[in-house]
């Protein structure tokens, strides 16, 4: 039900995630009236909630006041075993809010993440994490982070020991902030320990080229890179139809060219890339763009399935139970304020 266009695009996505894997199901929750279409589908059933979480809805109101919203009996399906993962183009704030408050967190993780993936110069994808559930981070959630990031690569993609990057100013070990210095020692200390391959620090451009497999920051720095790699998309797409609008030799380079923009387009088309995982929950749950139109959207499902395939959630907690004397804090972490999450 939720996301910008709702039951338009989610519904013919799911269609054609049915189609392509023969092995899944789906419950699709909302109002039963929106989702009359697939009330016959053989791998398809409706799961009944009678109210919706709004894009601007504050925290509170969908955690406490709308409590039969789509958005947490799906949630409540992962938690109660009916489902293996819940996905969502809702508001992101208060579906980490929600899944926090029913799945709780794993031992040892104090605050979830969210780690979606950006499209690199290799031709694969960079996991960020995190990307904007938590602004302000210590050293040690920037730990718990490359040990949840390490979890999901190594799930999606088979590599046992993908390669982390601290985020920072530069490559140097001398700069940084007082934060990312003593995240930078807790993670060579667990590069000792063999919990995680940590590389070192990255700066930016480091995020699109591909330097590591997965890049750790904060959430108000990585939600930044996530919406200027959407904006890079989009203005290759403008320039594209700029020059086809231009002079007869501007048409003329500009057909030529053609292919290959068209090409450096689509492997920055956000949409290949859409469905953040929320990490360090007892469940999965992946938040897809609020704007996702049905391929996007498919994508997200996608995601969802090939971690739930891939057992994620084992692959996590097997992470954590071997990192757990790193993981483990000197003083109780500060509470986390529910309506302090950005999007």
């Amino acid at each position: 039900m939720g996301g910008d266009h709702g039951p338009r695009v989610t519904l013919a996505a799911c269609r054609a995630f049915l189609e392509r894997h023969s092995d899944a199901s789906l419950l699709l929750v909302g109002a039963p009236a929106a989702l009359a279409g697939f009330a016959a589908h053989p791998r398809a059933r409706i799961v009944a909630a009678s109210e919706v979480v709004g894009m601007d809805d504050p925290v509170e109101i969908a955690l406490r006041k709308k409590k039969d919203s789509s958005m947490r009996v799906a949630i409540q399906q992962v938690k109660d075993g009916a489902a293996q993962a819940a996905v969502s183009a809702g508001n992101t704030g208060a579906l980490m809010a929600i899944a926090r408050y029913l799945l709780k967190t794993l031992e040892g993780i104090d605050r979830p993440a969210i780690a979606p993936q950006l499209p690199n110069a290799k031709g694969g994808a960079t996991t960020v994490l995190d990307l904007g559930a938590n602004v302000d981070c210590d050293a040690e959630d920037l730990l718990q982070f490359a040990v949840l990031g390490s979890a999901l690569v190594s799930a999606l993609t088979g590599n046992e020991a993908p390669s982390v990057g601290l985020l920072n100013i530069g490559e140097e070990a001398i700069k940084g902030s007082e934060t990312i210095k003593k995240a930078s020692q807790l993670l060579r200390t667990a590069a000792n320990s063999k919990d995680l391959n940590f590389y070192g620090n990255v700066e930016g451009n480091d995020i699109f080229k591909g330097t590591t497999d997965i890049v750790v920051c904060d959430g108000f720095v990585g939600n930044v890179a996530l919406k200027a790699s959407e904006g890079v998309a989009s203005m290759i797409g403008e320039f594209i139809r700029v020059e086809f609008s231009r002079s007869v030799f501007t048409k003329l380079a500009a057909i030529v060219a053609y292919p290959v923009l068209k090409a450096f387009k689509s492997r920055l088309d956000h949409r290949r890339y859409n469905g953040a995982a929320l990490l360090g929950l007892r469940g999965l749950v992946f938040k897809s763009h609020g704007s996702a139109d049905e391929v996007a959207f498919g994508h997200a499902l996608d995601r969802a399935y090939d971690a739930a395939r891939n057992n994620l959630l084992d692959r996590v907690r097997a992470r954590i139970a071997h990192a757990a004397p790193l993981l483990a804090r000197q003083e109780p972490a500060a509470p986390v304020d529910a309506t302090a999450l950005h999007v």
